[in-house]
């Protein structure tokens, strides 16, 4: 493929953005775009992503070009699904090309998981200037194959250099947020999901997909919490839509299977009770939120836990396990709710985290990535 030795001011550039699978790919890719957008308005974006997910939805909803490859993740469990993978690979590698010179990028960028893989070969096959962005502590297979090839790898965990042969490419900037999440006031945060203001507000989100052992924690005790003058954001994931309708009646507050303006639940919300990925650590050390981490115990490497023990240990956030839900969740909770000093100091100590010019970060290097090719 030609390449511009040089693109003019008054030119449009083009940036493909390979991102799926889950929420913590998907956002701080929109968060980088929405950046990017920022310094260069005449640029023009490709999302692509898999059918059925996350991405097919969201990254269209924001406004942004999307289009799909024929991909899967490995799973490490003997899956039949896994037969397919290899033909999937190719299908997916010969799409990138057809997709990369149909489009005609002049920056590919990946945010980590398996739909990167495809479309970064390709684009490194092309010539074509590529950057990956890792969220976890510990890096992903894609990134780990991959990051010694591209020109640049920016990671939100200092110990994932560890991880990675190459180190002269590597830039610590952190995950991307976008910058809504602190432009809302928690007035509108509880008129969106008609609330009481005079009530404590728990934010309980699992992720994108869902979080079923915190679902079925937080049914347990949502009635006696409700009782005691608290209410609900209740974010359950498709999976556990059903819940989401059971405990309408249960409790007070909003329930669903998804949140789709998440920066006016943060907003609202007091308290969070979430997981220990890299996207909600990086929106919750943004914003300063006094949370419950719940790391998922099957996470690769168990990076979860790692990054939920970094926050714990410095008092920014209270840290429960998986299998200890049942058992402490509720005391660990009512605790927080009698305590508002308490709440206090462990949100000024999660703002310490932040690193909230992270999008800025990255952008910035993209764009000087294409006027340097």
């Amino acid at each position: 493929m030609e390449r511009r030795t040089e693109i003019a001011a008054e030119e449009h550039i083009k940036v493909l953005i390979a991102a799926g699978g889950t929420g913590g790919h998907v956002f701080p890719a929109l968060a980088i775009a929405d950046e990017i957008k920022k310094i260069r308005p005449d640029a023009k974006f490709l999302f692509t992503g898999t059918k059925g997910k996350i991405e097919s939805r969201v990254v269209p909803e924001r406004g942004y070009e999307f289009s799909t490859i024929w991909i899967s993740g490995f799973h490490r469990s003997l899956r039949s699904e896994n037969l397919l993978f290899p033909l999937k690979a190719a299908v997916s590698l010969i799409q990138s090309f057809f997709l990369i010179r149909k489009f005609s990028p002049d920056v590919v960028v990946g945010t980590g998981g398996y739909v990167c893989g495809p479309v970064l070969a390709a684009a490194l096959l092309l010539g074509i200037p590529s950057v990956v962005h890792e969220s976890n502590s510990y890096p992903g297979i894609t990134t780990r194959i991959l990051s010694s090839r591209v020109s640049k790898v920016f990671i939100a965990f200092d110990a994932t250099r560890r991880k990675l042969k190459r180190q002269d490419n590597i830039d610590l900037v952190g995950t991307p947020t976008r910058d809504i999440l602190g432009s809302v006031s928690r007035e509108a945060g509880i008129a969106r999901f008609h609330l009481d203001a005079g009530r404590t507000t728990v934010l309980v989100v699992g992720g994108s997909l869902g979080a079923s052992s915190i679902n079925r924690a937080v049914k347990s005790c949502a009635e006696e919490i409700a009782a005691h003058g608290s209410q609900f954001i209740w974010q359950t994931g498709a999976t556990d839509a059903a819940l989401a309708e059971f405990m309408k009646t249960k409790c007070i507050g909003w329930v669903g299977p998804f949140i789709d303006d998440i920066e006016y639940a943060y907003a609202a919300a007091d308290i969070v009770i979430c997981r220990a990925g890299a996207t909600t650590l990086a929106e919750i050390t943004r914003l300063g939120k006094t949370a419950i981490v719940v790391p998922y115990p099957y996470a690769a490497a168990d990076h979860q836990s790692f990054n939920a023990k970094v926050l714990a240990e410095s008092g920014a956030a209270l840290l429960v396990k998986d299998s200890d839900l049942k058992e402490y969740l509720l005391p660990v909770l009512n605790g927080l709710l009698k305590d508002k000093a308490l709440r206090n100091r462990i949100g000024d100590a999660c703002r310490l985290f932040g690193m909230p010019d992270a999008g800025k970060v990255i952008a910035k290097e993209i764009v000087s990535l294409i006027r340097e090719h």
